[in-house]
């Protein structure tokens, strides 16, 4: 444990029955539900990655028959999808200006209500959770289920979430003094969506097209608490 640099969740893994031969096998579900914070979370899932995935095991090819090897890449070429798909980007206002003037818990007590509370409206209206970047969140609408009106969920979820900011700011955010805002792009187009990549939490499924790139692009063009959206 020590080792892995999980020395202090000792405790905590050895009550829930979890040792060294299912480590590889966590989740970001699975830590958050040991109460272990965002920033521990990442910190966990990477000293797992990094050290499992260096062994001489992890680097040893593995032992399948060859039906079995030829297997993942056929699933890969038939998991290939053509849809169209809307992209939301959420991205935390002067989130670097808040990390120089805030102490780094603090911070991370900041992003984890950001965060819990913009995954709130998008699992509302259907919205899928992409990946987490840092404080920001690409979300589809589209995927992996397709519902009617994706671009109208993604709105109607922006505008929740720029709603909901008004209820950080009373609470946490007057705590520290500052104002808590948004900045959302949200764009729509057809992508192409491919297999599954990354390990744990950086697990993901590619998505190639223009509507990722866009929502980003519109999400930095926002103004605190502004919602830009792409044709």
């Amino acid at each position: 444990m020590e080792r892995l640099g999980l020395a202090k969740y000792g405790d905590v893994f050895a009550d829930n029955d979890i040792g060294t031969d299912i480590l590889a096998d966590l989740t970001e579900e699975h830590l958050k539900e040991l109460g272990v914070s965002i920033g521990d979370r990442l910190r966990l899932l990477k000293a797992i990655r990094n050290d499992l995935g260096s062994s001489p095991e992890a680097d040893a090819p593995a032992s399948t028959s060859p039906v079995e090897a030829t297997q993942p890449a056929a699933q890969a070429s038939d998991n290939v999808e053509r849809r169209s798909l809307t992209v939301m980007f959420c991205d935390l206002a002067d989130s670097t200006a808040l990390s120089t003037r805030l102490d780094p818990e603090d911070l991370q007590d900041i992003i984890r209500a950001y965060q819990e509370t913009c995954a709130e409206h998008i699992q509302e209206y259907g919205g899928y959770i992409a990946k987490y970047m840092g404080d920001g969140i690409l979300v589809y609408f589209g995927y992996p289920k397709s519902l009617e009106r994706n671009a109208e969920r993604a709105v109607r979820s922006a505008l929740a979430i720029v709603e909901a900011m008004a209820g950080l700011n009373q609470t946490i955010g007057r705590d520290q003094d500052i104002e808590i805002a948004v900045r959302i792009g949200i764009a729509t187009g057809t992508v192409m969506v491919d297999e599954v990549i990354g390990e744990g939490m950086a697990q993901e499924r590619t998505v190639v097209g223009e509507a990722p790139n866009m929502a980003a692009r519109l999400q930095s063009l926002a103004g605190r608490n502004g919602i830009v959206i792409g044709p």
